[in-house]
């Protein structure tokens, strides 16, 4: 199947009539009205001055009927919104919208796209002139808050000739559904560096330890240091001197990305929710796991699965993993864990490593989500990654200086105790756990997921 552009494709849209009678008064028709008003004062010492005004005024109508008739109506005007790059979740993005005047006259036209809140929050209005036959463009910013698919209106317009004495008003039903997509390049950006010093780190480990890893790399002459068990004795024996083998950790091994889109992630950090990071995460970790040659499965999940994507690897595959990722809701209700951990136990029967990007509620009980990360980790390696609370060490640490603040600062540590009792318990379950800083979870995410490959855990 065809995978859809990035870039939402243009939408075009021949302005039609806006209401019944799409036509109003220009600021100069008030103008002129208001200049026979000077006939007023003279009314009242001659009658006949009556009627001037009332020619007058009858002449100001007949020279809008004209005006009205020389603007460009129905059919004359196209609109034309066009995008330069995919909308992504809390990037500037500009917008074009062209206007072409296939009318006889110059027009000015003010424009307003009905954008919706989820990508601009104010309204601007837009201003181009336009000559007989030609086509301008004006440019607008767009600032997406939410991911996902978002539909924008027609675009409203008021068309008046240089008399500015009659005006039309149209609306082009340029409409159409864009998908604003989690932010690509930021979550690049963010392990761009991490990257480079991993690679630096690791040659550097392989010069210390020849075997790291277990997939056959290449040989090279035998140093002081190496294992002897590396020995490759056959080339050894050809060339006359010790030759060790060189190792690499394991590639083509399945990663598994469990996304919880459940009320807890709908939580803000800054201008995100944490659902959005989590996102930015595992698309970023999709993105260097599948380039380390592994197979990376998706599972997005809220009150039912969303997505359920076996794993592979390639550009091909990480624009479905996009797409799955760019859809995650933020639902008001409990996610289902249970249903998550079932699909990747049914899905995946070799050890794999399983990467689950979730929150703790800190409640009496344990939760769900933990009991089946442990059981996960009885065939799988299991990665366990929430965000940490940086707020409440702020507050725990702090001396109150109330008695609110007091009951505050107890409440928050008990969270925490709670918290790390939890977490104590899982890694004494053999899971890994993370607590990712909220501005950077990409990062961190992908430093441990590297480490587990250095480690050859899986």
């Amino acid at each position: 199947m065809r995978s859809r552009p990035l870039v939402p494709a243009p939408a075009k849209a021949a302005a039609v009539r806006r209401g019944r009678f799409a036509a109003a008064f220009g600021p100069r028709f008030f103008v002129l009205l208001a200049a026979g008003v000077v006939l007023v004062g003279p009314a009242w010492l001659d009658p006949r001055a009556l009627w001037v005004l009332a020619a007058w005024n009858l002449l100001v109508g007949a020279v809008w009927v004209a005006d009205l008739r020389r603007i460009p109506g129905e059919g004359e005007v196209e609109i034309t919104r066009s995008w330069k790059t995919p909308p992504a979740l809390r990037v500037h993005a500009p917008v074009w919208i062209e206007v072409q005047n296939r009318g006889q006259v110059p027009v000015r036209v003010d424009a307003v796209d009905d954008v919706p809140l989820a990508l601009r929050e104010d309204v601007i209005p837009l201003t181009l002139d336009i000559a007989p036959g030609a086509t301008a463009r004006v440019e607008y910013d767009i600032d997406p808050a939410d991911r996902g698919d978002v539909m924008l209106g027609g675009v409203s317009l008021r068309v008046r000739s240089q008399w500015a004495v009659a005006e039309r008003w149209l609306t082009a039903p340029a409409t159409q559904t864009v998908r604003v997509y989690p932010d690509m390049e930021g979550a690049r950006r963010e392990t761009m560096y991490l990257l480079r010093s991993r690679q630096v780190a690791l040659e550097k480990r392989r010069a210390r330890i020849p075997a790291l890893g277990r997939d056959f790399e290449s040989l090279r002459d035998y140093q002081p240091g190496d294992d002897p068990r590396d020995i490759c004795w056959t080339v050894t024996a050809r060339r006359g001197r010790p030759v060790t083998k060189v190792y690499q950790p394991e590639r083509s091994q399945a990663v598994w990305i469990l996304v919880d889109g459940g009320r807890l992630l709908r939580a803000r950090v800054g201008n995100r929710t944490k659902l959005d990071g989590m996102v930015n995460a595992a698309l970023a970790l999709g993105e260097v796991a599948s380039g380390a040659g592994d197979r990376v499965g998706l599972v997005t999940y809220g009150r039912r699965i969303h997505q359920r994507i076996a794993p592979a690897r390639g550009p091909q595959h990480l624009r479905v993993m996009l797409e799955a990722l760019a859809t995650v809701p933020a639902e008001r209700s409990e996610a289902d864990h249970t249903a998550a951990a079932a699909a990747v136990m049914t899905a995946q029967k070799q050890r794999a490593l399983v990467v689950w990007l979730t929150d703790l509620a800190e409640t009496a009980g344990t939760p769900d989500v933990v009991e089946h990360a442990a059981g996960l980790s009885a065939r799988h390696v299991v990665l366990f990654a929430i965000t940490r609370e940086p707020e409440w060490t702020t507050v725990a640490a702090a001396a109150p200086a109330n008695e609110d603040a007091m009951f505050r600062m107890v409440a928050v540590q008990e969270m925490l105790d709670r918290r790390e009792t939890l977490l104590k318990g899982l890694r004494q379950r053999g899971v890994l756990v993370l607590e990712m800083a909220p501005g950077a979870p990409a990062a961190m995410l992908i430093d441990q997921y590297l480490s587990v490959k250095d480690r050859n855990l899986i």
